[in-house]
Parts: C-alpha cells; structure tokens; sequence
C-alpha cells in the first residue's frame, strides 16, 4: 500500500490537528516579534527555529544590531524567565552556576546553603561568550549539554525547557577566547546577525527614537511552548529528506569515501550530530513555515546555519581564498 493510499489512523488526525494548533501559535509568537525586531527576518526565523527544535543557538554578529533585545523580546512572547550574564574574563563558573554560602540560625547551627546564579533560567544570554576564559566556557556549555549543574557533589537540575542564546563578535578577537570545535558543537545553529536594509533601518529610526516604543508582549505560554516542541519531534520526516540529509552532511567531511571534489578542501568535518540538528530544524522550519511535513528546500536553506561552526578548511583551501559559506554553498548544490 502507498502513501496516496494509507489510510488515515486517529494518530494522524491528532497530529494534523496539534500541528494545525501550534501552527497558528507560532505565526502569532512570530507576528508579536516582528514588532519589536525590524529587518532581521532570517535572523528572527532561525532562532526561533532553535527554540522550537529545544535547542541552542549562537548569534554571531558587529555590535548595536539588536543581539541582545531580540533575546529579551523572545523571552517575554514565548513567555520564558530570562536573564543575562555579560562574560568577561573575570568571570568566573560560580558567577554563571551560583555557589554555596554558609548559613547560622538563631541557635548558632551552622549550615550551607546553595545559591542559584543567572543559570536557572528557562532563556539565558550569554552575551560575548567568547570573552570569558576557557573554565567559565566549559562550565556553561557542560550545563548546556547536560541540564543540570553540580555543587559540592549536589546534582541541580536546570528549569524545563532550558535555551541559550550566546553572541559573538567577529570583529574584535583580542583578549578572546575563542571556543573549541567540542563546544562550538554544541549549539544547534549558528544564526548569523546582518545589516539591515535601508527600509528596515529607516524603520527603526522612526519607531525606536521616539517618546515611545513598542513592547513585547507574550504570545504563548511555556507550557504551550513544550508542547509544540514535542510535537516537533513527532513529525514525520520522508525517506528524501532523511537522504537529503545524509547526502549533504556525510559531503562535508574528509577522506577517500567522499567522492565531492571540495571534499581536498576539508580539514575536518561534521558529525553525526550535525544530522541530529538537521534532523530537528528542518521539521521546526516546516512548521513554522505552516507546513506538516519538511521538505528537501529545508534542508538546504538550513545546511549553512547546522554546518558552518562544524567544519573547517585546510590551509591549501584558506590560501586559495575559499570560505566555509563558498564549500557549502557548493555541498548544496550537489545535494540539491
């Protein structure tokens, strides 16, 4: 029997009917965003994407082109406690994970007592992740992969959902410390942060230096949230896609398996998470697209986002002036 003549089961219809649900939700979270953050369209798209897929993302971009309020204005419509840690290379884990103090009562009984740091939020900003030193870094992306912390031998278990949205500036490398290939993995995309547009920055002129401006309101609740990031992962995902996906990360990698001539140019490649994160955001594109099922186009309008962070190129590649966005743009094209 084929797909034209399977018959419908209630489990489908319950998921058409979720989906059409968290469709709606999501175009109104979307709409409500749009307000407050002009001309970052791809930008806004992708990190909701991250939120969706219950991952997280890393925002690279120049200073002043609204990073850290589009994470505040996320926080309030998706209706998630946020906080903000500035990193600096001073910082130190206690300052992001909280420490234990020690406590007297009225009867002189002494006992310690752990405080929570900005951590325990369901969305945190990390703002310039990448000035803080390599200790306070891997003490984040830890919690990051993991969801909980650990003081004194305690376990603490993160806030469900957990999200976090770090920036990166790409211009100003000194005193940086840039993070390893291990954690950079562990952000599902990496949202790149553009110049708006001449219409998009004149908007923002006329809306934002006036006696008022607009203010987020929320648009679902974190309970609605969890819900439509289950659903995510129970949409179904066609033998093209899955293939699609295999094709285009399996490419990115070195060795004589890959038959691609760029593959000369890789020095290494992504792994099998790679796929996983592909896997996730193509079927959060395809909703929030309003769409029941993802298609190939997702995945590569999603391949530089998922692969950029996760690869690198050889020096031969560096000298002849090639990029990590030209060798995917060409990974695509064979994939397509």
């Amino acid at each position: 029997m084929n797909d034209m003549t399977k018959t419908e089961t209630p489990d489908d219809k319950a998921l058409v009917a979720d989906a059409e649900a968290a469709v709606a939700t999501v175009a109104k979270a979307r709409e409500a965003i749009g307000k407050i953050i002009f001309g970052q369209e791809t930008v806004v798209e992708n990190a909701l994407i991250t939120i969706l897929a219950g991952g997280h993302g890393l925002l690279v971009g120049v200073p002043g082109l609204a990073k850290t309020k589009l994470v505040e204005t996320f926080g309030t419509v998706l209706g998630l406690s946020a906080n903000r840690i500035q990193f600096t290379p001073d910082l130190m884990p206690s300052d992001i994970l909280g420490s234990e103090i020690l406590d007297e009562d009225s009867k002189g009984k002494r006992s310690f007592r752990f405080v929570k740091g900005p951590i325990f939020s369901q969305l945190l900003m990390a703002d310039e992740i990448n000035r803080a030193s390599p200790r306070t870094q891997s003490a984040l992306l830890q919690s990051m992969q993991e969801y909980h912390v650990t003081i004194a031998g305690e376990r603490h278990d993160l806030p469900a959902p957990f999200h976090v949205l770090a920036t990166q500036n790409p211009l100003e490398q000194e005193g940086t410390y840039p993070l390893p290939e291990a954690q950079l993995d562990r952000f599902l995309l990496q949202i790149d942060v553009p110049y708006p547009s001449a219409d998009a920055e004149r908007r923002i002129l006329l809306e934002t230096t006036g006696a008022g401006n607009a203010k987020a309101e929320a648009a679902m609740t974190v309970e609605e949230l969890m819900k439509i990031q289950d659903l995510v992962r129970r949409m179904p995902v066609g033998e093209s896609v899955v293939e699609a996906i295999l094709k285009l990360v399996r490419s990115a990698r070195p060795g004589e398996d890959n038959p691609l001539d760029t593959a000369k140019h890789i020095a290494w490649g992504p792994g099998p998470r790679a796929s996983q994160s592909l896997m996730l955001t193509v079927r959060a594109r395809a909703l929030l697209d309003g769409r029941l099922a993802p298609s190939v186009d997702d995945v590569l309008a999603l391949a530089e986002p998922v692969l950029q962070h996760r690869m690198a190129l050889n020096f031969g590649a560096r000298a002849e002036g090639l990029t990590v966005r030209s060798v995917i743009s060409d990974l695509k094209q064979a994939a397509a």
